[in-house]
């Protein structure tokens, strides 16, 4: 019996290729064929039946081994599989003994903040955790270069609108404010996050962004994942990156010393 028909871009994800966001982006581009033929958006194909290519490659139906991890990426590295100009990547950090499993960020961080990030094989996960219709929250421990009056809290939830694009968060609080009421560390936390829209909206009021981290993915937080490091979430882990807690949490873990260099022996398995 052959298997059921489904949707292009779930199958690869499934196959570990990439997200399927990315595999759409993939068929746009003419990049994916399927029995010879250029693939079209929204295309079903029968796994084991239909022959699939990506740039040439044939892809087998086989999907890999299903695993989620949880890193502590450094500055300096950029969530990509692959760049040019960065040779170093957050996938740098992986053990030798999983570099041959296909990993994608499950949500980036640039290059130049650190912090918790997810990586993972799972395409349905992948796109679960980046599709806007879920309200994943995001929560950022944001040092600015001067200090930042409680007045203008109001104006980071409002947002400001650049080139067409509005750009705010959902929550920001000041991290031990002064008795002037401001403070140079806030408490950020978004749910969407377009590529460096924290930097930009602090920027663009005056602000310059001295360091940034994500401490916390829904209720997932980075404690205990030294820097450079990361651990295999288990399933309750996972589920946690889809809740909320009802009260929010102080970013103190997240302003803790550093940590030691990163190491491909301080990956863990699961609790």
């Amino acid at each position: 019996m052959s298997a059921e028909p489904i949707r292009l871009q779930k199958f690869l994800a499934e196959a570990g290729i990439c997200s399927r966001r990315a595999a759409e982006a993939l068929i746009a581009q003419h990049e994916v064929w399927v029995n010879g033929k250029a693939a079209t958006l929204g295309q079903k194909i029968t796994p084991g039946v239909d022959k699939i290519t990506v740039s040439g490659k044939p892809i087998k139906a086989a999907a890999q081994e299903l695993m989620t991890l949880a890193v502590h990426k450094p500055r300096g590295l950029i969530c990509s599989n692959e760049d040019p100009h960065n040779p170093e990547t957050i996938f740098s950090m992986l053990p030798r003994e999983l570099a041959r499993l296909r990993f994608f960020c499950a949500g980036r961080l640039d290059k130049d903040s650190e912090g918790l990030v997810i990586l993972t094989t799972d395409g349905d996960l992948a796109h679960k955790l980046m599709h806007p219709s879920n309200v994943v929250v995001k929560r950022y421990l944001v040092v600015l270069k001067q200090p930042f009056p409680s007045a203008r809290l109001p104006l980071l939830i409002k947002g400001i609108v650049i080139e067409g694009e509005r750009l705010k968060v959902e929550r920001a609080a000041l991290v031990n404010a002064g008795v002037a009421g401001n403070a140079s560390s806030l408490d950020v936390h978004m749910h969407h996050g377009k590529k460096r829209e924290i930097r930009q909206l602090f920027t663009t009021l005056g602000y310059d962004v001295k360091r940034l981290k994500r401490y916390q993915i829904g209720a997932l937080q980075l404690k205990g994942i030294p820097m450079g490091a990361g651990k295999k979430l288990s399933g309750r882990e996972i589920s946690m990156l889809f809740h909320t807690p009802l009260t929010p949490n102080a970013p103190h873990q997240a302003a803790a010393k550093k940590s030691p260099a990163r190491s491909a022996a301080a990956f863990s398995d699961e609790d």
